[in-house]
């Protein structure tokens, strides 16, 4: 978005910033709830094909591996927030200089 003056333009930074700590949130929260589900919930899909129940692969794998997911998403929930409180001291917007580009006539030789 171009200013009367034509040599600035306006340039949003807190939607920046703001921006990645959405999907931050969103990953992480979907990660922290899966890893919910599968520490009480889930089974791998391994049971549905082996003859005998968590045979394939363990229950304490099992919970390692929720454990994981659910820290991930915690993880990540916690660098959304983060980025989200510290866009709070970034401007709205600045105004930079636009780059000179040289056009025709500008050419020397």
């Amino acid at each position: 978005m171009q200013n009367s003056d034509s040599k600035t333009k306006r340039v949003a930074v807190r939607g920046v910033v703001r921006f990645p700590s959405v999907l931050f949130f969103l990953v992480g929260g979907g990660a922290a709830l899966k890893g919910i589900w599968d520490s009480f919930f889930g089974a791998p899909e391994a049971n549905v094909f082996s003859p005998v129940p968590w045979s394939f692969v363990t229950r304490e794998e099992w919970l390692r591996f929720a454990g994981f997911e659910l820290a991930f998403g915690l993880a990540c929930v916690g660098v959304g927030l983060t980025l989200w409180v510290w866009s709070r001291e970034l401007p709205l917007c600045c105004e930079i200089k636009s780059p000179r580009v040289a056009g025709k006539d500008d050419r020397h030789g």
